[in-house]
């Protein structure tokens, strides 16, 4: 049965009512209060900036601990939900399928047993089981795509998460190829199909010798500019296709918390649920991680995402609340089932 709960919108010295739709037995619910005590703990941990947006419009912003509004922050691996949209535009293209094998393009991959098996969607959702090869992300590499093509396999297509670079600069490969006949360059193709469609322009791409963007990290973007992703997958109003968000919704198997670039709270309704601060996960090596069950907060919607960048960067969408919140910090003690309790009026 849905529920219907009403919640006052708030911006300093404006008040108004708001109606939210939501179907979960505690269904979870942002006041004035509960901003405020989400905005203190985000400034408390050097928080940058909060922006919250609901039914498309900002009812909360502030920028602490020196920050400006105007003031564009490194989103870190939020930059690689961008060039997951770019491969959902490729696949509504034509360009490509997301369940096609990469070695339909990287023909050198043909003739090995492991390589050979692995699909565009696995590069996507890091089950691909190549090796991470954190050092891509190194200034002055001369060929980050021929490097990530020959790391080695360190499990097999579809049976672990392994968090890195490695696999998106394999798609970004396969994209490259891909437009070539066409005259196009995946950076374009990007700032043509995703970026400007959002009002955004070029990019910080931390480009290699040979001119391959970094996909792993890279942008910077204000909270506002970072919000109108949010915005636009809300609205389904992303240019090239829509449903866009079920893809970012549920995770895989090895990893049932991630997938295509976004973190999902899906197990948060399940009793056997576990929070898990991912920032800290992500610092053990692969085969320590632990992803069973896990969540990001249980008393936030089941159907939030985030994006989750390194020093806390976070993005995250409730299509249930239509809400966008964007928190940018610095490198400081930060938890998300915190921080997201405190929003949803939890307990904490």
């Amino acid at each position: 049965m849905k529920l219907f709960v009403f919640s006052k919108r708030w911006i300093p010295g404006t008040t108004v009512l708001l109606l939210a739709i939501s179907t979960f037995a505690r269904t979870p619910a942002i006041t004035p209060a509960s901003i405020q005590s989400a905005a203190g703990y985000s400034a408390g941990q050097r928080g940058k900036s909060l922006l919250i947006s609901q039914n498309g419009k900002i009812i909360f912003e502030q920028y602490t601990n020196g920050y400006s509004s105007g003031e564009a922050n490194k989103i870190y691996s939020g930059t690689k939900g961008f060039w997951n949209l770019a491969a959902l535009a490729a696949e509504q293209d034509g360009l490509l399928r997301l369940k096609e094998r990469a070695s339909d393009t990287i023909t050198e991959w043909q003739s090995d047993s492991l390589r050979s098996r692995i699909t565009i969607r696995q590069l996507l959702d890091f089950t691909s089981g190549l090796d991470p090869s954190f050092e891509l992300h190194q200034d002055g590499i001369s060929d980050r795509d021929l490097i990530a093509v020959r790391r080695p396999m360190v499990a097999r297509p579809g049976n672990a998460f392994i968090y890195g670079p490695c696999s998106l600069q394999v798609f970004h490969l396969i994209l490259k190829r891909k437009l070539a006949a066409q005259g196009e360059s995946p950076t374009h193709y990007l700032e043509r199909r995703v970026l400007k469609p959002m009002g955004l322009g070029t990019q910080r791409y931390v480009a290699d010798r040979s001119g391959n963007p970094l996909l792993a990290a890279g942008f910077m973007l204000t909270a506002r500019q970072w919000s109108r992703e949010g915005r636009v997958l809300l609205n389904d109003g992303f240019p090239v296709t829509t449903g866009a968000l079920d893809h970012f919704n549920s995770g895989t198997d090895a990893n049932p918390a991630f997938n295509m670039g976004f973190w999902n709270n899906s197990q948060a309704g399940s009793r056997s649920a576990r929070e898990v601060d991912v920032e800290q996960m992500l610092e053990r090596k692969w085969p320590q991680q632990d992803w069973h069950r896990a969540c990001l907060c249980k008393d936030a919607p089941e159907d939030l995402i985030a994006a989750i960048g390194s020093g806390q960067q976070r993005l995250y969408i409730s299509p249930s609340l239509s809400l966008v919140v964007v928190r940018q910090g610095r490198d400081s003690p930060f938890s998300d089932a915190m921080f997201l309790r405190l929003l949803f009026g939890g307990s904490n």
